[in-house]
């Protein structure tokens, strides 16, 4: 993991407390920079995400698609659990916890965005870092390329319906041309650019390709704090007299990320799925694309939105969340083989 990666926890909190700051400082300037918007998207923040998308996009190789067939069952429990189990047990958790456990602590106004957002982080599979936490487990490379990029394939056509679906069934009505929008512009066109970029990489040989990636994804990195600092310039407010929120949207993240993991691996271990195979599988299930999600939620409800503060909040625990799963697949593998063996 990269400095950034390693600290990216770190990094996120210091943006709460620089953008917060700012906002505060300097609020015309924030209000200023929301009312660039072209569709209802903001023009800075939609370059800002354009730079973190893409460089990850570049590392997914679509004719990994081919080496499904070597693990069939990781691919499908992979699938099970990120399509038809996550979207709908975050749903199911939202609204549970934010609408009736914590609702009487959180501004009744918001209540509805926040399980937007929540919802929106489900939906959308891991992408890049899912190859980080996959090298830390000794992950197989060539599977969990496989299932990042058949994730890909099924989020350009699955995750507007998908989204659309769990919001209506949370009763919360969605702007169908500006869902369909933000799937255009932060899936299907950085998809085309980033092969495109790929491509012309690659023809420079391996080595160029690495450095390039390694560049570039500093870049990601960066494009995504400094989007931080202006979500929560707009959010500082609401921030500092409702400091709680956090807390509790981070409780049905946390439940999500340990169930859906804990699900992935169980499945792996029952299927006799090698125990390279399991950790990616249990990785990507429990792991999100908050990239995307972030950029969705803006779009979709505003800067000011309790759905672009719920997105935010998976940023910020997710490498924390991520490393505790890491730490229980690696120490759980003796038993994962051991008792394969037996049966």
């Amino acid at each position: 993991m990269s400095m950034f990666e390693r600290y990216l926890t770190l990094w996120v909190a210091l943006c709460i407390l620089i953008g917060v700051s700012l906002g505060q400082l300097w609020p015309d300037v924030f209000q200023a920079i929301a009312r660039l918007e072209f569709a209802q998207v903001n023009l800075p923040v939609g370059f800002l995400i354009w730079v973190m998308i893409i460089p990850m996009l570049a590392k997914v190789d679509f004719s990994a698609l081919g080496q499904v067939r070597r693990h069939v069952k990781g691919i499908g429990i992979t699938i099970f659990v990120n399509w038809l189990i996550k979207p709908f047990s975050m749903t199911l958790l939202a609204w549970l916890f934010i609408r009736h456990l914590f609702g009487d602590m959180l501004p009744a106004d918001q209540v509805d965005s926040y399980i937007a957002g929540l919802v929106l982080l489900a939906a959308a599979p891991c992408t890049a870092m899912v190859f980080v936490w996959s090298r830390l487990t000794q992950g197989d490379p060539l599977f969990t390329l496989s299932q990042v990029a058949l994730n890909d394939i099924i989020m350009i056509f699955g995750f507007a319906p998908l989204v659309g679906l769990l919001l209506g069934i949370s009763a919360i009505s969605v702007p169908w041309a500006t869902l369909t929008t933000s799937v255009v512009l932060y899936i299907v066109i950085p998809v085309w650019v980033a092969q495109l970029l790929r491509k012309v990489v690659l023809a420079k040989g391996q080595a160029s390709f690495e450095r390039v990636m390694k560049a570039t994804g500093s870049w990601s990195i960066a494009a995504l704090l400094l989007t931080l600092i202006l979500l929560f310039g707009f959010q500082g407010r609401s921030i500092i007299e409702q400091p709680l929120v956090i807390a509790l949207l981070a409780v049905p993240i946390l439940i999500q990320v340990f169930f859906n993991a804990g699900l992935a691996y169980w499945l792996n271990y029952k299927a006799r799925e090698q125990h390279s195979v399991a950790c990616p599988s249990a990785l990507i299930g429990a792991s999100n694309f908050f990239e995307l999600a972030v950029a969705t939620a803006i779009s979709l409800f505003g800067f000011h939105s309790g759905a672009a503060l719920a997105t935010v909040v998976g940023v910020l625990i997710e490498v924390p969340a991520m490393l505790a799963v890491v730490c229980i697949v690696n120490r759980s593998k003796d038993w994962y083989q051991r008792n394969q063996a037996r049966t």
